[in-house]
């Protein structure tokens, strides 16, 4: 039997601690993670993405100033649903009614502990069937 390590990757376009704080999240949840700091954001919104749509990470964080730049960056990556959060309950939303797989976060407005509430509600929130269904179905 191989045992499956879980994955995650987490990006920045600055190293700061709320960067620090959501990689000891993950990895406090079990998760083998990868830290990727780049001052390019399309590149590190990109990069996560392609990281959880390809599979080689299971979970996808990304940071930028606002977190819309590497949000936008990552949706462009075909099968990847970034979704900017700035609050728990956001989180849970993506993840139950959009079927989110990339997160996306503000160094500018969220603190390390808010980011681990983000990290948390994301993680234990599942899609909704009826949701994944809808979402299949965008061309």
């Amino acid at each position: 039997m191989t045992d499956h390590r879980r994955r995650a990757v987490v990006g920045a376009d600055e190293s700061l601690p709320v960067v620090e704080a959501a990689a000891e999240e993950l990895r406090e949840r079990g998760y083998d993670v990868e830290t990727v700091v780049d001052p390019d954001w399309p590149a590190i919104g990109r990069r996560v993405a392609e990281a959880v749509v390809g599979g080689d990470a299971d979970v996808g964080v990304c940071f930028c100033w606002t977190g819309t730049g590497v949000s936008i960056a990552a949706n462009k990556v075909d099968g990847a649903r970034a979704a900017l959060c700035a609050d728990a309950e956001t989180a849970r939303g993506a993840r139950k009614w959009n079927d989110a797989n990339v997160l996306a976060m503000s160094l500018r407005l969220t603190s390390p502990a808010v980011a681990k509430e983000i990290i948390d509600a994301f993680l234990e929130t599942q899609p909704e069937e009826d949701e994944r269904r809808r979402f299949s179905t965008l061309g």
